[in-house]
């Protein structure tokens, strides 16, 4: 049997032969391609040859091709629509590539080859972006273990495949508990609700088989029901569900994976020679060290938290003239929070929302990256992994530069969130690799024959999306190692974050806010309000967000607290967790931290990241011109087209001449004057 996913693919622009592939094909490619992954490298190891940088570093960038190849294709594809086939293969491959990992990393021969070229480095005559690579193979080696022997070594070998059948199970059981839980709603409890939350619900029972409308845990339907749905008992039931994702007990539960992953975590970085699994994992960060992390969030906390509480008692005043005598809780503030940003800036999220209309915000993006970096999108008629999904060729200059593929509604087989990922990455090693770039989101999905209307936070997601889309498209690096996203995890967020700045810009809303029905522009005097009130709420997003990067900090910065959830709650309670507001992602569903280690220690790179935002952006702002040709070369030429192929600091400073302050990002929360 000829398996797609193991060919060549003649397709337009190389593209997955999507109508091709078949479950029954992801098994056997990954393992065919597994074996001929490990084979190019024992190869590359037993090489009679002295190691050059051609023959160790050139060619171990080149050795997995078709295991990437297979990988991507199946990995994009179990987070975006997953189903029991492709779960199953999942958890039985994550051991797998784990040991295939260690193998690598525990390979002697291929060590010594790199330690020599590590050793020679000043004689090789490497170029920078050579010399760079070499030091990041090298790094990752040791950071995986590498110079390790004998018990610790195997230890090390154990606990890394046992931390990846822990992510994997994770982000299953989430999936599982969001994907099986919903609220029936009688028509009596529709009352309230705007037309656009009623339609989404209706569409969720759709898809669940329910007889009627239904409240789902996609964030895109359960946030607006929150917001505008005048039943605090349905709030209630709605909002503990959403926070008791992976707390359900049962098979599901991710209580126990939890405390175990934390407790590997803190012995790989001690079998590694660091205090904690936080000073392992920042090394490579901007940020370097805990306390320059911890620095950074408690200087943002503390005029959060002040504003939060200033709103709380205005929310609390309004709930007791509904007649509730109660104390403000997590299921009242996004309710009392809409009414009050009604009364104060005239805005009806209802009023609103016919203005952002999907095609018209993917239209804007496009735009903005049309305008700053002269792309030009075409979109394509090509099979996709799913009916839902779009795709587009992205030119300049009448050039190839990569495939974009945008799957923006939510389904029950697609994890929660947004997120951006290739399924190619741009290279220019053994031939010139245009890449293939995916946006992930859960909109609501409209009645068959609506338009899909978004809310300004969802046209953000998808505007931040694309700027990871960019710094992948952008790409112009030769080793696929340092592409695109490649680069520190406290500084991958800068292009994303820097982004969704050119929503905001009143020319761009003038020209893309179209009512879905009319075809008319937003209102001048709706428009000013809606820019006027861009801080409002911030004490309570900014609130929820530091809660959960201190939590993930703390968790990782000393010993492995064999409770988590009391190890949560006492961090909270330090520093002071207002009672309405709950945690962004509580311990059982925080994916970002337990379903791998991308943001474990991490989840503060957001925040690393605003500070250059908001300073980056303000290079235009002085400029004097959002769209300002230059400024907008030198991003291309310092941050989206590098890669990981300087230092991140070395990166931002070539772009802006220094580092930034805390003031610009606390200014544009509008937390700068709080007392």
């Amino acid at each position: 049997m000829t398996n797609p996913l193991l060919q060549n693919w003649d397709t337009p622009f190389g593209l997955p032969p999507f109508d091709q592939i078949e479950d029954l094909h992801f098994g056997p490619a990954l393992e065919t391609a597994l074996d001929a992954a490990r084979a190019a490298m024992i190869q590359i190891a037993e090489n009679p040859q002295p190691p050059s940088f051609a023959n160790t570093i050139e060619a171990m960038e080149l050795s997995d091709k078709m295991l990437n190849q297979a990988a991507n294709v199946f990995y994009n594809l179990a987070g975006a629509d997953a189903n029991e086939t492709r779960e199953a293969l999942q958890r039985e491959m994550a051991p797998k590539l784990s040991a295939f990992s260690s193998e690598i990393t525990n390979n002697e021969a291929l060590w010594g080859r790199i330690s020599t070229l590590w050793d020679q480095k000043d004689q090789l005559g490497l170029t920078d972006e050579q010399a760079r690579v070499l030091m990041l193979t090298h790094r990752s080696f040791v950071r995986s273990g590498a110079a390790l022997v004998g018990k610790d070594r195997d230890r090390l070998t154990e606990v890394k495949s046992r931390l990846a059948v822990l992510g994997t199970e994770f982000m299953q059981n989430l999936l599982a508990d969001e994907r099986e839980w919903f609220m029936p709603l009688a028509e009596e409890d529709l009352e309230g609700l705007p037309d656009f939350v009623v339609d989404a619900a209706r569409a969720a029972g759709k898809e669940k088989g329910a007889d009627g409308p239904v409240v789902t845990l996609s964030r895109s339907l359960i946030v607006p029901f929150l917001q505008f749905s005048p039943r605090r008992d349905l709030r209630e039931k709605a909002q503990k569900a959403w926070a008791a994702r992976g707390a359900n007990g049962g098979k599901t539960d991710n209580r126990a994976n939890a405390t175990e992953v934390l407790a590997l975590r803190a012995e790989r970085a001690a079998l590694l020679g660091y205090d904690s699994f936080a000073d392992y994992k920042l090394e490579t960060e901007m940020a370097g060290a805990p306390d320059k992390v911890r620095d950074l969030l408690m200087n943002v906390w503390s005029p959060a938290k002040a504003q939060s509480e200033a709103d709380a008692a205005i929310l609390t005043e309004m709930m007791r003239a509904d007649g509730i005598n109660g104390d403000l809780m997590p299921w009242d503030w996004r309710y009392y929070s809409e009414k009050r940003r009604k009364a104060e800036h005239d805005l009806d999220e209802a009023e609103l929302k016919p203005y952002f209309q999907l095609d018209r915000m993917i239209e804007a993006s496009f735009d903005c990256a049309n305008r700053l970096f002269r792309l030009e999108f075409r979109e394509l008629d090509q099979p996709m992994y799913h009916p839902d999904v779009r795709a587009w060729e992205v030119t300049r200059n009448g050039q190839h530069v990569a495939v974009f593929l945008g799957d923006y509604f939510a389904r029950g087989s697609k994890r929660s969130g947004a997120w951006c990922s290739a399924m190619r990455s741009q290279s220019k090693l053994g031939g010139d690799v245009r890449p293939i770039v995916v946006n992930v989101c859960n909109f609501a999905k409209p009645a068959d024959g609506a338009p899909a209307l978004l809310s300004y936070d969802d046209a953000r997601t998808l505007f931040h999306e694309f700027g990871h889309a960019l710094h992948q498209m952008l790409s112009d690096v030769t080793y696929g190692s340092i592409s695109g996203t490649s680069v520190a995890r406290d500084f991958v967020e800068l292009p994303s974050q820097l982004y969704e700045h050119w929503l905001d810009v009143k020319e761009v809303l003038e020209k893309h806010a179209l009512h879905s029905e009319t075809g008319q522009p937003m209102p001048k005097p709706l428009l000013e309000r809606l820019l006027a009130a861009q801080t409002y709420d911030m004490g309570f997003q900014t609130v929820e967000y530091v809660a959960s990067a201190l939590v993930d900090l703390d968790f990782h910065a000393g010993a492995a607290p064999t409770d988590p959830i009391a190890a949560e709650a006492a961090t909270l309670a330090r520093i002071g967790m207002p009672q309405a507001i709950t945690m962004r992602h509580a311990t059982p569903h925080f994916a970002h931290v337990f379903a791998g280690d991308g943001y474990s220690s991490g989840y503060y790179s957001y925040m690393w990241s605003e500070v250059m935002d908001a300073d980056a952006f303000e290079a235009f702002e002085e400029a004097g011109n959002a769209f300002d040709a230059g400024t907008a070369a030198k991003l291309e030429e310092f941050i989206l087209s590098t890669g990981g192929s300087q230092e991140a600091d070395a990166l931002y400073t070539a772009f802006r001449g220094r580092m930034p302050g805390v003031e610009a990002l606390l200014k544009g929360r509008g937390l700068d004057k709080v007392a």
